[in-house]
């Protein structure tokens, strides 16, 4: 088909020296034009271009719904202690608290004795009559008995100091008619001797407590004269507020 289009131009152009006669114009064939062309067998796709740039962002979206609570996370390490802060201004006073309840009465229950032997002559399984008084102000002790009675009841201390001479000792502490308390001692001959003993009893009202010598006559070396002395004492620690 080409070779057809080439022929076809050189008879369209005029000979040198021959006159050319006006007629139609005969436009040139366009370059690559071919008459009566055919079209040919589709080509191989070509390759992929490279990716183009990102686009800009989107404008924000709307905010969702709260979404449900996390389960909750171990506990943590206790962090260090940390500085003392420093002391903050005092406070105002707070508001007087309830008044309190009535106390016990202030006064103030005594019952006390200290008294001594003036002689040397004492009977046994009776009463020592303790007739040399140091102390006796309430006077519950009766030195015609030889009795401290209780007037108060509560909690009572006793204490006895006897000179030892010429005979052993042995004396009782009685409370009720019944011996709570025993000392003995044995005399040493050319020698005064002393015996002591001391004791807590609670008391009731009305109760009477007394020494005496106990056992048989063999037994009683209780001894005073006008520089040793043979004492009894007792009194009141605290009262029993029932």
């Amino acid at each position: 088909m080409l070779l057809l289009g080439a022929v076809l131009l050189l008879l369209a152009l005029p000979s040198h020296g021959q006159e050319t006669t006006e007629g139609p114009e005969v436009l040139p064939i366009p370059k690559g034009a071919c008459a009566g062309w055919m079209a040919g067998i589709p080509g191989h796709p070509g390759h992929n271009g490279t990716p183009g740039r990102d686009g800009r962002d989107g404008t924000p979206g709307e905010k969702g719904e709260k979404g449900d609570p996390g389960f909750a996370g171990p506990k943590g390490d206790t962090g260090e202690t940390g500085v003392t802060g420093v002391e903050g201004p005092r406070g105002f006073p707070g508001t007087p608290g309830r008044k309190g309840e009535p106390g016990e009465s202030a006064y103030v229950y005594r019952s006390a004795f200290s008294v001594g032997l003036e002689t040397r002559v004492t009977i046994p399984n009776i009463p020592i009559r303790f007739t040399k008084v140091f102390f006796n102000q309430q006077n519950h002790y009766d030195g015609t008995t030889g009795k401290f009675y209780c007037s108060i009841p509560g909690l009572y201390y006793f204490s006895y100091h006897i000179t030892v001479y010429l005979k052993d000792v042995k004396v009782s502490l009685y409370k009720k008619d019944k011996a709570v308390l025993f000392t003995y001692d044995q005399f040493q001959d050319k020698n005064v001797d002393q015996a002591s003993g001391s004791v807590l009893l609670y008391l009731e009202k009305g109760d009477q407590v007394w020494l005496q010598v106990y056992g048989n006559g063999e037994n009683n070396g209780v001894y005073a004269d006008n520089v040793h002395d043979s004492t009894f004492t007792g009194f009141l620690l605290y009262h029993d507020i029932e």
